[in-house]
């Protein structure tokens, strides 16, 4: 199986990382316009549902991905979510109705819901699992580097040509992502042939309790980050900054630099070790956001979540992988994934709904985000270093 390959950065892991940035880079290169969009068809005021119905879709198809990933293929299921965007792009300019318009931002969150589970599963068959916080904290810079060229590049082409032109790039891009997968080889042992009874889920097939511990830790540590996309353009405006991206470029170059360290050291000093200090500096970073009273305060706090959270997601995956079977890994990632989703979901409900278009709640908001990143902070610390995280340990779990 995977674990006997010794080669571990090959031309597999580079195409799967080639293939990770332009998928990546293919649904967030719409983003930036997708408001004006809607504006344009008459739906200004369901703007907060752009994410919302992309984000629902994705949690309600990873039991359905991480299933077939078990059972069809790491490959299958992640051409799957490419060909979702792939459509996407061409349908979004032939959308004439505020209804159609919503209808396909559901449609399209199922490629989230399936290409980063196949992803994470094949990331686990090809590294040893002494290197898995590394792997992934390098497939983790992959997405992110995507994630950030996307708007950018996305931006860029409506300016210069159109927005259908954009919509159409979106589908090369993902057309791209798909044609790369085509070069790879699978890595699970006898796949089987896809037939309909495959979609049928069980409750057991919805969660892996194994991975519970990673899964509440991403659930609690995700809370902010559903809070700073909501609630952070309107406080960049209050405290005067213009350009109301500057503090998710702060945060998204920091969180690059730290994702690829921060993995090895998991690697070497034990996933909890890593984890109780990305969570430490995430419950600190949202209690100074909630201090900040000028733009450069802002722009440095954003700083301080970036290492957090760049440490925490390539280490909390890499746990996640450390403790599923091997038969199931594709359910333990939609497990987790899952909580990954709800975290945010629920972080930009509450905050929303605490900060409620009112200047003197953003401070509740912030803090409220900070105590929910601190119970995972204090239940790492209540946890002992037990013997899963020792790699010949885990070969005879996973045997």
């Amino acid at each position: 199986m995977a674990e006997q390959i010794t080669r571990v950065y090959g031309l597999q892991f580079g195409l799967l990382c080639l293939s990770s940035f332009l998928f990546f880079a293919s649904f967030n290169m719409i983003i930036p316009e997708l408001p004006d969009y809607l504006t344009s068809l008459g739906g200004e005021e369901y703007k907060g549902l752009i994410i919302s119905l992309f984000t629902l879709t994705a949690g309600l198809s990873r039991p359905f991905s991480g299933k077939l990933a078990d059972k069809i293929g790491r490959i299958p299921v992640m051409m799957v979510g490419g060909a979702v965007c792939v459509l996407a792009g061409f349908i979004y300019p032939v959308t004439g109705s505020v209804a159609a318009f919503l209808l396909l931002r559901f449609l399209h969150g199922f490629s989230t819901g399936f290409t980063p589970t196949g992803t994470s599963a094949y990331v686990a068959d090809v590294v040893p699992v002494e290197r898995r916080g590394e792997a992934m904290g390098l497939i983790g810079l992959s997405g992110s580097l995507g994630m950030a060229a996307g708007p950018a590049l996305g931006g860029a082409i409506a300016n210069q040509f159109s927005v259908n032109t954009m919509f159409y790039s979106s589908s090369v891009a993902a057309f791209l992502s798909v044609a790369v997968l085509v070069r790879m080889h699978e890595t699970l042992d006898n796949p089987h042939r896809f037939r309909m009874g495959l979609l049928r889920i069980s409750r057991k097939e919805i969660f892996e309790p194994r991975v519970w511990g990673p899964s509440f830790v991403m659930l609690f540590s995700t809370f902010a980050f559903g809070t700073i996309l909501t609630i952070i353009p309107d406080f960049s405006a209050y405290l005067g900054i213009k350009n109301k991206g500057l503090f998710f470029t702060s945060f998204t170059v920091s969180s690059l630099a730290i994702r690829f360290l921060a993995g090895r050291a998991s690697d070497k000093y034990g996933r909890i070790n890593v984890l109780r200090i990305s969570t430490g500096l995430l419950t600190l970073a949202m209690i100074v956001v909630g201090l900040c009273s000028t733009a450069t305060e802002l722009l440095l706090a954003g700083v301080l979540f970036g290492v957090a959270t760049g440490m925490n997601s390539p280490t909390v995956y890499a746990w996640t992988i450390d403790l599923s079977h091997v038969a199931h890994r594709g359910r333990a990632m939609a497990t987790m994934y899952i909580a990954l989703e709800a975290g945010i979901g629920l972080g930009a409900l509450s905050s929303g709904w605490l900060y409620d278009n009112n200047a003197a709640n953003f401070t509740l908001a912030f803090w409220t985000s900070a105590a929910c990143a601190a119970v995972a902070f204090l239940y790492l610390m209540l946890l002992s270093k037990n013997q899963l995280e020792r790699p010949s340990f885990l070969a005879r779990y996973n045997s």
